[in-house]
C-alpha cells in the first residue's frame, strides 16, 4: 500500500507540473499564432501541399510556364497594366499595356523614312499631318488599354510608311490589312481615319486581351478572332504563333513589327535567324 502510495505522489506531481507549462506557455503561443499573417500561413499550407501532390505524380508543376492570360511583372501601375513591355517569362513585347514612347518620337521615326505623308486624302478622313495622325493612335490606344507603338508600327509595315501600293488604298483608312486576304481583296473600308485606327486597335485587343471593349465595337472581324491567343507582338504572325493563329500568314510578322519598335525606342534587338529582312507592305490574314 506504501509503494502504491509513492507512486500516486510522483504521478500527481508530473500532472501538477505539466499544468504549469500549460498555463505559463499557452497564452505565450496562442498570441504568437494570432500575429503571424494569413497569407503566411495560407501559403505555408499551400506549398507543403503542392510539393506533396509534386511528389505524388513524379511531375513538376510548370502551370506558370508560358503563360498567355496576363503576363506578370515587376513594375504595374494603379490598372494593372504592365508598364515594362518585355517584363514576361518569354521577354516578348506585350501588346496590352502602357504606351511607352512620345508621339514625337513616332513622328521622328516616319520623317526618317523620307516619304510623303498623303495628307490630302487623309486630312479628309480628319489628320491632316502626320502628328494629328500620331495623335489619334495614342488617344484610340490608350482608351482600349494597347500599346499606342504597337499600333503606330503595324500601321507603318502594313501600309509601307502610309504609301500603300498592296490591295488597299488610302481611301480606305484601313491602316492595318483590315479583311486584305489577297487575290486583289480590298480589305474594309472606314468613314475617317479614327474609325480605322479604332478598328485596328480593337483587333489587336481580340488577339492580345479577352477584356470587353471600352468603346462601341467598329471592328467587323472581332468575333472572328480567338480572344487572347497572341498577346505577344511576336505571336502576331500566324507561322511563330503557338496556336496556330494570329493576324497574318507572312514569315516573321510579328517580328518585322518587333524591329521597328526597337529602332523607334532606341534599343537593341535580333530578329532571330532566318527571318525575313524585308519590312515593307504585307498582306494580311486577320
Amino acid at each position: 500500500m506504501r509503494k502504491r502510495s509513492g507512486k500516486n505522489k510522483k504521478l500527481l506531481w508530473r500532472i501538477k507540473v505539466l499544468a504549469g507549462v500549460l498555463i505559463i506557455w499557452a497564452p505565450v503561443c496562442l498570441h504568437f499564432w494570432n500575429s503571424v499573417p494569413g497569407d503566411i500561413i495560407k501559403t505555408a499550407v499551400g506549398s507543403f501541399g503542392s510539393k506533396t501532390a509534386e511528389a505524388a505524380s513524379g511531375e513538376t508543376d510548370l502551370s506558370q510556364e508560358g503563360q498567355i492570360g496576363k503576363p506578370s511583372g515587376s513594375s504595374v501601375f494603379g490598372d494593372s497594366r504592365v508598364d515594362d513591355s518585355t517584363d514576361n517569362t518569354y521577354e516578348y513585347y506585350t501588346i496590352m499595356g502602357k504606351t511607352t514612347v512620345a508621339e514625337a518620337d513616332m513622328v521622328s521615326q516616319f520623317n526618317s523614312r523620307n516619304v510623303e505623308y498623303p495628307s490630302s486624302i487623309l486630312g479628309e478622313g480628319g489628320a491632316g499631318t502626320i502628328e494629328e495622325f500620331c495623335s489619334i493612335i495614342v488617344e484610340e490606344a490608350d482608351a482600349e488599354g494597347v500599346r499606342a507603338e504597337v499600333v503606330f508600327e503595324q500601321s507603318m509595315l502594313e501600309t509601307g510608311w502610309l504609301q500603300y501600293g498592296g490591295d488597299s488604298s488610302a481611301e480606305q483608312f484601313n491602316f492595318a490589312g483590315l479583311g486584305t486576304t489577297g487575290d486583289g481583296v480590298a480589305g474594309n473600308c472606314f468613314p475617317d481615319v479614327r474609325t480605322g485606327i479604332r478598328a485596328q486597335v480593337q483587333h489587336l485587343k481580340a488577339y492580345a486581351s479577352s477584356e470587353d471593349l471600352v468603346n462601341e465595337c467598329v471592328d467587323e472581324r472581332f468575333d472572328y478572332v480567338t480572344r487572347e491567343s497572341a498577346p505577344y507582338v511576336e505571336w502576331l504572325g500566324i507561322q511563330e504563333n503557338p496556336y496556330g493563329g494570329g493576324w497574318a500568314a507572312g514569315e516573321k510578322y510579328g517580328y518585322k513589327i518587333r524591329v521597328l519598335l526597337a529602332e523607334l525606342k532606341g534599343t537593341e534587338y535580333t530578329m532571330p535567324e532566318n527571318a525575313a529582312e524585308d519590312n515593307t507592305t504585307v498582306t494580311s490574314g486577320n
